[in-house]
């Protein structure tokens, strides 16, 4: 007890008085509180840090940067989005809907949050929605990337299917960045599922420019090249599958009439 009333004496005189030379005192003022911190500053730090780490998929370490960001400042809107995002990586669909709906609330005119909710609600099979949010984020003025969005709602309306839809979002994409890999790659797959192989090969073609073969092109090329009746290039991209992924389930396909 004695210690915390002699500590307690300490605090509460601190900074208040002082004694002179002849024994006497001198009224002093108290110092000026420090400033409280910038709260907001502190929230875009740590969701930049959640970003980060979102993008590396270290989702558990992003969600607590992310969830600290909102305790700094609720109405900080990136917080939200990105914990918006982190969320649906991990399938918590009504948490993810919750700060979607906030961060949007917060900045309505943010496209990119747009379009990252109007993704989420095509994963969901809310494809109206989903539509409508990727529309608005791809015609917005203020977004610097509407490619992504017109990707975006290519991808989604593969998912219902709606090929031609697909393929005329895939347009709107590669119009605005002709070497967008997502879109050069569905293309040559969407015009091969349409037996459409001549357009194919010319769309495939484009994207090995610009992107890394992967198994799932490799095995493209080789259908592709089959159907338009060059064997050779075909086995090539074959022996390129076994080599450069034979652990893939395309190294193991074999190609034939009904493969195209």
């Amino acid at each position: 007890m004695r210690n915390t009333l002699v500590a307690l004496a300490l605090v509460m005189s601190a900074g208040c008085v002082t004694v002179n030379s002849t024994g006497g005192t001198i009224k002093k003022e108290a110092p000026a509180p420090r400033a409280a911190p910038d709260m907001r500053e502190a929230a875009r730090v740590n969701t930049d840090l959640g970003v980060t780490y979102a993008r590396d998929g270290n989702y558990d370490v992003a969600l607590d940067k992310f969830s600290r960001a909102i305790g700094q400042d609720a109405n900080y809107a990136p917080a939200h989005s990105g914990i918006a995002f982190v969320y649906a990586q991990r399938h918590d669909n009504e948490k993810a809907q919750v700060h979607y709906e906030r961060a949007l609330q917060l900045q309505s005119d943010d496209p990119m949050t747009r379009n990252n909710y109007g993704a989420f609600l095509c994963s969901i099979k809310r494809y109206k929605e989903a539509e409508k949010q990727m529309l608005q984020a791809a015609k917005s003025i203020t977004y610097r990337e509407p490619e992504r969005a017109y990707a975006n709602l290519g991808a989604c309306a593969q998912r219902i299917p709606d090929l031609n839809k697909a393929e005329g979002y895939y347009r709107e994409a590669l119009a605005r960045r002709p070497d967008l890999p997502d879109a050069l790659q569905q293309m040559a797959s969407i015009l091969l599922e349409k037996r459409d192989y001549a357009r194919a090969r010319v769309f495939l073609q484009r994207y090995e420019k610009v992107g890394e073969a992967t198994a799932a092109t490799l095995w493209m090329g080789a259908r592709i090249e089959y159907a338009l009746g060059d064997k050779g290039a075909a086995a090539a991209y074959q022996r390129r599958l076994r080599i450069e992924f034979p652990d893939s389930e395309e190294s193991l396909s074999t190609l034939s009439p009904s493969a195209s």
